[in-house]
C-alpha cells in the first residue's frame, strides 16, 4: 500500500489546476512547455540519459518571454506541493505516515513503560519553559500575500476530505481554482526589499491565523494527558509556552532597526494584541448570557441581570479605547499615554478570572472551561503585548559609548583599557547612586542611538521586553557595560542580559567567561540566581564546519551547565539556530534530545527562523503539532535525560572535530582559488540583489568568506546543490577514525549517544539533499575553466563521504527509516531540478551577456532562487 497516495493525488490534483490557470493566461503553447520540461524532468530523475540532455536543451532554448512564466510555473508548484505536504502531516489519511504522529500520547506512554513517578512527572510540566524567539529571516522568500491564499488553499483540501455532495464538492474545487488563480496573479518577489516593521508584522499575522488558535488547543491536549496519567491537570495560569520575538529589536549589523522602529514595533504589537483579544471578548460576550454570579462579580456588575456580559464588555471597552490611543501614538514620536489605558496584564486577566471563578462556584464548569478557559490560556501565553521583544546589540557598541564618555569626562579611553580596568570602572559605577551621563554631552549619532534603544527598553518594562542579547560578546565587562546602559536609562526592571557565544573561539572561551562573570560579588547579588547564555550556532558551522562546530557547542554547554550549578544559578541556554542543517536545524525532536544531559533545566529558549515558522507553525494543526513535539522532546529530556558520554566517546569526538576542522578550513580559508570558485558556482553575488531581509547580506563588502553573513553563504551552496558547508570536513574526519580501526567505537556511539546519532542522521539528509550532478552543471555553465579542478575535487570527496557514511550506518540506501522525509525530497526533485538548469542558464547570460538582459530575465533568476529555496524546504 502507497502511504503516500492521498499526498500524491493532491499534488496532482494542485498541478492540474495550476495548470489549467496557466493555458487560460499565457495559452496551450507555453502549458505544453511547461509540461514537456516536466517529463522530461521525471524521466531524467529515473535515469534516462537521453531525456536528461534533451531537458537541458529544451531550457536553455527558451525564448525570453518563455523564460519566466516556465520559472514561475515550477517555483508556483513547489509552493503548492509544499502546503499539500504541510497539509498530509495533519490530515486523517496522513496521519499513519509521518514520523511522530503523536508526540505528546507518545511521551505520556514511554513514561509509563519507564514506570516514571507521577509526583515527577507533574513537577516536570509544572515547571515546563519553552520560549520560542520568532526571528525574520533574510530568505523568507514568500510574501505575506501569498502565504495567506496558501493558508485558504490548505483549508480546501481539508474540506475535500470530508464526505462531500457533488455540489458541495464542485464549490470546494471552484474555490480552489480561483485561489491558485489568485496565486498566479500575484507577483511572489517583493518589489521592496521589507523593512523590520514589515518583518514584524509578518509575526503578528502568525500568531493571528495560527498560533493564537493553536495554543489553546495544545494546552487542551497537554491538559488531558496530564490529567490520564496523573490525576491533575495543568494549572489555570500554566504557559509552557510563550513567544519572543527579535523583529524590530535585532540591530546587530542591521542599521535599519533604530530606537524609533523598536518602539513602533512594541507599540504595534500592543495594538495586535488590543485587536485579537477584543475579538475574543466580542465573541464570549456573546455566549456568556447566564444569570447566577457569586458575590464577587455581584460587587462589580451590581443587579445586572446578565453580569458576565456586563464585565466583559467594559473589558471590551477598554481595550479597544487602548487600541485608539496606540492608533494615534504610533503617529506621534512622543505621545503621553493617559492612567486610563489597560497597559498591564493583570488588568486583561482580573476581569476573566472573576467570570471563570462565578461559573465554576455556580455549577457552571462546562461554561467555564469551554472557551472562556481558551481565552484566559491566551492572555498567559501571549498577554497585551502579544510577542515579547529581545534586543540584540554588538557588544563593540556599548564599549563605543563608554569610550565616548570617558574621553568626554577625561577619564582616558575606555576602548584602550584592559578588561581589569574596564571592569573596575564599570562596578564603581554600578554601585554608585548618582547619574553618571552628562546633561549637556552630546554623543556621536551612533552612541546616541545605543542611548535611545536604553531610554525605550526602561519607558516598555518588562511586559514587553524579553532579553537583551550580546553579539560578539567574550569578556565579562561586555555584560556589565550593558547592565550599567540600562541602569543609566532608569530601567526599573532588571532585564537579562545574555551574552552570545557563536564563533569556534567564542564557544571555546564561554566557560571561562562565565565562570568570571560568576565570581564577580556584585554580579552575582544582582542576577538574582538567574543567568541566560545564547549559543550560536551558524557562525560557528561557518567557522569550522559542522562537526567542529557541534562538539564545541556541545562541551560549550556542558561546562556552562556545571559552573552554573557550581554556583548555584539556575542558567538557560538559549539556541540560535537556524532553519539548516549547517546552521543547527534539522529536526527539533532530535537536536533537543541530543542536548548534553542537565542543560533543560532552566527552561527552553530557541530562535525559529523565517521560514521554518511557515513550515511548523503556518497551519493552526501544524502549529499544534509542532508546539506538541517541542514540549514532548524538552519533557523527555528532563525526565529520561541522555547519556552522560563516556571517555572513549569523548576523545573520539575531539579528534573528529579536530580533524574536520582542520580539513574544512584547507578548503574554504586556505585554497587561493576557494573565494573566486565559490562566487562563480554559486548565484552568491546575486542573491545580494533579492530583496530578502531587511539587512545587508555582508558585514564587510569587500572582504572574503569571513565578512559573509552565515545565512548567504549557506544559502548561495543549497542553490546549487552542493551544500558544502552542511557536510564538508565530516568524512574526512570519518575516515581518518575508520583507518585507526575506531569503526566498533563510532557504531557504539550511534546505538548509544543520541548527540552523536544525531548529527549522523544530519548528515544522510544532507547527502540526500545534496545533487552532484546539479553541482557539476553549474560549474559546466558558469566556472572558468582553471577553477573548475576545485569543483571536480569537492564532488568526488562528496561522493566519497556519502558511500563511507552508507557504510557506518550499515544501510545501503539515505534516509532509509525516515520514509516520510526521504519521501518529501523525492517528490520535490521532479519539480526543482529544472529550476537549477534554468538558473544556470539565467546567471550566465546575467554575467556574460549583459547587453541581453531585461527586467524580465532578473525578475525570472530571482523566482528561481526563490523556487529552488521552497524546494529545498530549509534555505539559509
Amino acid at each position: 500500500m502507497d502511504h503516500y497516495a492521498a499526498l500524491k493525488t493532491n499534488v496532482g490534483l494542485l498541478g492540474t489546476q495550476l495548470g489549467e490557470t496557466i493555458r487560460q493566461q499565457l495559452g496551450d503553447a507555453v502549458l505544453e512547455r511547461v509540461e514537456q520540461i516536466r517529463t522530461l524532468a521525471k524521466a531524467a530523475r529515473q535515469g534516462e540519459e537521453l531525456q536528461a540532455d534533451k531537458l537541458k536543451q529544451v531550457l536553455r532554448g527558451l525564448s525570453d518571454d518563455e523564460l519566466l512564466p516556465v520559472a514561475r510555473a515550477f517555483a508556483q508548484f513547489l509552493n503548492l506541493a509544499n502546503l499539500a505536504e504541510q497539509h498530509h502531516t495533519i490530515s486523517r489519511i496522513g496521519h499513519a505516515s509521518i514520523e511522530k504522529p503523536e508526540p505528546l500520547q507518545e511521551l505520556f506512554s514511554l513514561l509509563d513503560d519507564k514506570k516514571l513517578d507521577g509526583g515527577k512527572v507533574k513537577q516536570a510540566v509544572a515547571n515546563l519553559s519553552i520560549e520560542l524567539v520568532l526571528t525574520a529571516h533574510p530568505t523568507e522568500v514568500s510574501r505575506r500575500t501569498l502565504i495567506h491564499k496558501l493558508t485558504e488553499i490548505a483549508g480546501c483540501l481539508a474540506e475535500l476530505e470530508q464526505e462531500l455532495t457533488a455540489a458541495q464538492q464542485q464549490k470546494v474545487e471552484l474555490r480552489l481554482s480561483e485561489l491558485i488563480a489568485q496565486a498566479w496573479h500575484t507577483n511572489e518577489i517583493r518589489e521592496q526589499r521589507p523593512t523590520p516593521v514589515d518583518e514584524a508584522k509578518s509575526g503578528f499575522a502568525v500568531i493571528e491565523s495560527s498560533l493564537w488558535q493553536a495554543i489553546p488547543d495544545f494546552l487542551r491536549e497537554l491538559d488531558s494527558k496530564l490529567l490520564t496519567a496523573t490525576g491533575n491537570g495543568l494549572a489555570l495560569d500554566a504557559a509552557p509556552v510563550k513567544f519572543s520575538s527579535w523583529m524590530g529589536g535585532d540591530r546587530d549589523g542591521n542599521p535599519f532597526v533604530t530606537a524609533k522602529v523598536t518602539r513602533q514595533v512594541l507599540l504595534l504589537s500592543r495594538w495586535k494584541a488590543a485587536d485579537l483579544f477584543a475579538a475574543d471578548l466580542d465573541f464570549l460576550s456573546s455566549e456568556l448570557s447566564m444569570y447566577q454570579a457569586n458575590a464577587a462579580l455581584r460587587q462589580i456588575a451590581g443587579e445586572a441581570s446578565e453580569p458576565y456580559r456586563l464585565v466583559l464588555n467594559q473589558l471590551r471597552a477598554g481595550l479597544l479605547r487602548s487600541r485608539d490611543w496606540l492608533t494615534e501614538a504610533l503617529k506621534h514620536d512622543r505621545l503621553q499615554r493617559p492612567q486610563e489605558l489597560i497597559w498591564h496584564n493583570q488588568q486583561l486577566l482580573e476581569p476573566l478570572l472573576l467570570c471563570y471563578q462565578s461559573l465554576l462556584e455556580c455549577g457552571m464548569a462546562v461554561i467555564a472551561n469551554g472557551r472562556l478557559l481558551d481565552t484566559i490560556r491566551r492572555a498567559y501565553a501571549f498577554g497585551l503585548t502579544l510577542l515579547k521583544l529581545d534586543i540584540r546589540q554588538d557588544a563593540g557598541r556599548h564599549a563605543q559609548v563608554f569610550a565616548e564618555l570617558t574621553q568626554h569626562l577625561g577619564l582616558g579611553d575606555y576602548s584602550a583599557w584592559d578588561e581589569g580596568a574596564r571592569q573596575a570602572f564599570l562596578l564603581a559605577e554600578l554601585a554608585n547612586k548618582r547619574p553618571l551621563f552628562p546633561k549637556n554631552w552630546q554623543p556621536s549619532a551612533d552612541v546616541q542611538e545605543v542611548l535611545d534603544t536604553c531610554d525605550i527598553v526602561a519607558r516598555h518594562g518588562s511586559e514587553a521586553l524579553s532579553t537583551y542579547v550580546i553579539s560578539m560578546a567574550g569578556k565579562p565587562s561586555d555584560v556589565l557595560a550593558v547592565q550599567l546602559l540600562l541602569k543609566e536609562a532608569g530601567s526599573s526592571f532588571r532585564m537579562p542580559v545574555a551574552p552570545l557565544f557563536e564563533t569556534l573561539s567564542d564557544l571555546q572561551n564561554a566557560p571561562d567567561c562565565m565562570r568570571k562573570l560568576l565570581s564577580i560579588d556584585w554580579y552575582r547579588g544582582y542576577i538574582n540566581g538567574k543567568q541566560e547564555v545564547m549559543i550560536g550556532y551558524s557562525d560557528s558551522a561557518k567557522d569550522a564546519g559542522v562537526f567542529a562546530a557541534a562538539w564545541a557547542q556541545y562541551s560549550a554547554q556542558e561546562a556552562l551547565v556545571a559552573i552554573c550549578q557550581q554556583a548555584k544559578v539556575q542558567l538557560t541556554l538559549f539556541h540560535g539556530r537556524g532553519g539548516t542543517i549547517g546552521r543547527g536545524g534539522g529536526p527539533a525532536h532530535a537536536a533537543i534530545l541530543s542536548q548534553p544531559p542537565g542543560s533543560l533545566a532552566g527552561g527552553l529558549r530557541v530562535t525559529e527562523q523565517g521560514e521554518m515558522i511557515r513550515f511548523k507553525f503556518g497551519l493552526p494543526k501544524l502549529a499544534e503539532r509542532s508546539l506538541a513535539l517541542y514540549a514532548s522532546a524538552v519533557l523527555e529530556g528532563l525526565l529520561l535525560p541522555p547519556p552522560v558520554p563516556k571517555q572513549r566517546w569523548r576523545e573520539l569526538m575531539q579528534q573528529l572535530a579536530d580533524d574536520s576542522c582542520e580539513a574544512y578550513r584547507a578548503v574554504v580559508r586556505h585554497n587561493k582559488d576557494f573565494v573566486a570558485y565559490f562566487r562563480a558556482a554559486t548565484p552568491e553575488q546575486e542573491l545580494g540583489q533579492l530583496p530578502l531581509g531587511s539587512r545587508p547580506a555582508k558585514r564587510n563588502p569587500t572582504g572574503g568568506v569571513e565578512s559573509l553573513r552565515a545565512i548567504p553563504w549557506i544559502f548561495a551552496w543549497s542553490q546549487n546543490r552542493l551544500m558544502l558547508p552542511a557536510w564538508l570536513g565530516a568524512g574526512s574526519a570519518l575516515a581518518k577514525a575508520v583507518e585507526q580501526d575506531n569503526t566498533a567505537l563510532l557504531d557504539e556511539m550511534q546505538q548509544q549517544w543520541p548527540f552523536f546519532a544525531t548529527r549522523m542522521s544530519m548528515l544522510e539528509m544532507v547527502f540526500l539533499k545534496a545533487d552532484s550532478e546539479i553541482a557539476a552543471y553549474y560549474d559546466k555553465v558558469l566556472v572558468p575553466d582553471e577553477l573548475k579542478h576545485l569543483g571536480k575535487q569537492l564532488r568526488s570527496q562528496l561522493t566519497a563521504d556519502r558511500e563511507l557514511l552508507l557504510k557506518l550506518i550499515h544501510s545501503d540506501t539515505l534516509m532509509a527509516r525516515e520514509g516520510w522525509i526521504r519521501e518529501s525530497i523525492m517528490l520535490r526533485n521532479t519539480y526543482v531540478d529544472p529550476l537549477h538548469i534554468l538558473q544556470a542558464e539565467l546567471l550566465y547570460r546575467v554575467r556574460h551577456q549583459p547587453e541581453r538582459v531585461n527586467p524580465m530575465i532578473s525578475r525570472a533568476l530571482m523566482v528561481s532562487i526563490a523556487g529552488i529555496a521552497a524546494g529545498m524546504r530549509n534555505s539559509g
